[in-house]
């Protein structure tokens, strides 16, 4: 069992909500629209709502697992497979946690090529963020998580949507429930990529003040979450036909241009750079997670493995260079994710909550 954190490494339970929040927000709010109205159509919302219903179980799980007393996911493995072949399992995860740090970095550094500067090459724009991700995840996780507190910045950005609900049609969200519970599950499927990011919590769990007594953080930063989205994934249903929707690659971006304000012209640039806030800390998380595994399985200090890890995140980003290559990269991501969160960690404690009751039947 890993020694207990220090205290001065910890933070504060309600910084869970923050943590989680940004990690679900990420690039996935542009273009998610899409991707569930192919299995929901104009039900789309109500998918999302079903999906971040559903999560609150996840949580009730990881919760149960780390807790009492606070441990991470490597202690789990360690418990559950010994530790050699718990190490292995653990190590699994570095790469799981690289993905989505690749799938993230990558999708921003397309968007801002896309809608902002379409001559910047790839590599610099890898090597600035690379710079401020290597600075924020070297100052340790108080850093990441103070860096998450940000995410509160995208609060204002959701009066915006009264924008494009001036000019949306409520006809287009009828006729409501006009799909089986199959095709909302299967929107509710296609709609969990946008609430990755709380498996991080399998490695920071021990990081957390008192994670037992401030467990409602981290359910209404789901909360929040699925909100968001559903009122997202409304105003574009009555903005877009379902039609052109299909093929509207950022929808969100699309109808942030026509905000018209006096003292700028090109509202989605403010939108895009802003999101930077959001983005560096969703990649830094993940990156955090890497160096934190390859610490304690491998006795690695996070100055030695967080150069190589970022050398790799700057290496293998360049190697996408067609849109075509990141929307494979964004299909895996999807699936992946998707049974790691509704597979992995239900498997987990399983095998967790039987292995604690056979030892304590052996105890008694």
């Amino acid at each position: 069992m890993q020694n207990r954190v220090q205290e001065n490494y910890t933070i504060s339970g309600y910084f869970v909500f923050f943590l989680i929040g940004v990690s679900q927000a990420a690039a996935n709010i542009f273009n998610f629209q899409s991707l569930i109205l192919v299995e929901a159509g104009q039900d789309a919302w109500i998918s999302i709502i079903l999906m971040g219903l559903s999560l609150h179980l996840i949580i009730w799980m990881v919760y149960k697992m780390l807790g009492n007393p606070a441990k991470d996911v490597i202690d789990l493995h360690r418990t559950i497979f010994g530790k050699f072949i718990g190490n292995a399992v653990s190590l699994l995860l570095v790469g799981y946690f690289f993905l989505m740090a690749l799938f993230y970095f990558r999708v921003y550094i397309e968007i801002i090529q896309v809608w902002v500067f379409p001559n910047f090459e790839t590599w610099a724009l890898a090597g600035f963020l690379i710079c401020i991700i290597y600075y924020v995840v070297s100052g340790g996780f108080r850093v990441v998580a103070g860096f998450s507190f940000f995410y509160i910045a995208l609060i204002p950005f959701l009066f915006l949507l009264y924008f494009p609900i001036r000019q949306g049609n409520i006809h287009h969200l009828l006729p409501l429930l006009n799909h089986s519970f199959l095709d909302l599950l299967k929107g509710s499927r296609s709609s969990s990529f946008i609430f990755f990011g709380l498996e991080a919590l399998l490695i920071y769990f021990p990081f957390l003040k008192l994670p037992e007594k401030n467990v409602k953080w981290a359910h209404f930063a789901l909360l929040f979450t699925t909100f968001k989205y559903t009122a997202i994934i409304i105003v574009t249903l009555m903005y877009f036909s379902q039609g052109l929707l299909k093929h509207t690659l950022w929808p969100t971006l699309a109808m942030s241009k026509i905000i018209e304000l006096s003292f700028i012209a090109r509202f989605e640039y403010l939108y895009v750079f802003m999101w930077l806030l959001v983005i560096i800390p969703t990649v830094c998380i993940p990156i955090w997670c890497c160096t934190r595994i390859m610490k304690r399985v491998a006795s690695l200090k996070p100055g030695v493995s967080l150069p190589i890890t970022l050398a790799a995140l700057f290496i293998v980003a360049l190697t996408f260079n067609e849109r075509m290559e990141i929307d494979v990269l964004e299909k895996f991501i999807h699936e992946l994710g998707f049974y790691f969160i509704f597979a992995y960690i239900p498997l987990l404690f399983i095998i967790t909550s039987v292995a604690l009751r056979s030892k304590c039947d052996v105890v008694k």
